[in-house]
This record gives structure tokens, sequence and C-alpha cells, in this order.
């Protein structure tokens, strides 16, 4: 049996007339503000007192979209006869939000902690030349990370902070022992 003609454009107004009376869950953006579950990932901050230039991050980028500049100073000697030291200082550290696909892997690299996400997601630019954020953006999103979640009290207690309880405790039995006799 042939289609009716105009039965196709019946059945779409059907569904259209449908849906207007249904309540509407689209929720009005810049005036309603989103709840963002915890933890959620919205841009990279950078904590620059833990950046040691070490490049570990700008290397693992699969995106190659962060650009760090540094330069190495020279620190005299602590004590005379000892050498001079020397260390990185950072320059210059950005992040091409335009190229970055928000993967993570360098904040999971970085072993001092410079890098963390942070919930903030209105940064958009009207020139995509302008998704290029410095040292100092980076520094500003750091207020916005949330503290860590809490640990679990009942979990067991982490290898490393219970050999270190023990030698302190082993330590402080030697203290006293001493101060007895």
């Amino acid at each position: 049996m042939p289609p009716v003609p105009g039965s196709g454009l019946a059945k779409g107004l059907a569904v259209t007339l449908r849906t207007m009376t249904k309540k509407t869950v689209t929720k009005q953006y810049p005036e309603a503000q989103p709840q963002l579950p915890p933890r959620s990932r919205g841009v990279i901050g950078l904590f620059e007192e833990n950046c040691t230039v070490c490049m570990l991050c700008a290397r693992e980028c699969p995106d190659w979209c962060i650009y760090i500049d540094s330069h190495k100073e020279t620190t005299p000697a602590a004590a005379p006869g000892g050498r001079e030291r020397s260390r990185n200082v950072l320059d210059r550290f950005a992040i091409d939000f335009a190229l970055c696909m928000y993967c993570g892997i360098c904040i999971e690299v970085c072993p001092f902690d410079a890098l963390f996400w942070s919930p903030e997601f209105e940064y958009a630019e009207t020139d995509i030349r302008e998704l290029t954020h410095e040292q100092d953006k980076l520094r500003e999103w750091m207020w916005t990370v949330p503290a860590p979640p809490a640990l679990d009290p009942g979990a067991e207690e982490p290898k490393e902070i219970g050999a270190a309880r023990k030698s302190a405790d082993k330590l402080a039995a030697a203290q006293q022992q001493e101060a007895g006799e």
C-alpha cells in the first residue's frame, strides 16, 4: 500500500506538538550557572613556586601546546670552599588552549605538583590568538582549584608514613633512654 501524501509531514507535526507541551529541561546558561561535579576539569592552573622547569610537561604533551622559557642562575657557595650551585628560573610558562585537548598528561607527569585542574571554564576569547594564556593568567586560576578530597578514615596508613613513624618512634625512644641515663 503506498504511503498517503503528506503523512510524513503529519507525523513530524505530531512529534513537534507533543514536544511543545512538555516542560523544558534546558538551563539558561549565562543567567543560571551550572552545578559542576566536584573535581571537574576546566582549565589548567600553574603553581609557580613548585615549578622547577624540568620540562616534563612540555615534552609529554601530545599537542605541544605548552611553551616554557627559562634561564640558569648561579648561587654562591653556602660554605667557604664549597661550589657554586645553579638552578633553572622560570621566565615564561604559557599554554595554548586553542591546541590543548585537555588530556591531563601534563598534570599527571609533573613530579613537583606545579600543575592542577581548575573547574574554571569561562575563558572564551573572540580571537583564537588570545587563547594562549601566560603564567599570570594560569596563576590566577590556581585560586579556583579545590582542595584535594579528604582521605578515607577507614583506609590503611600509607607505607611511607608508617615507616617514618617507626623511625621517629625509635629515635624518640633512644633520646628518652639517653636522657634517663
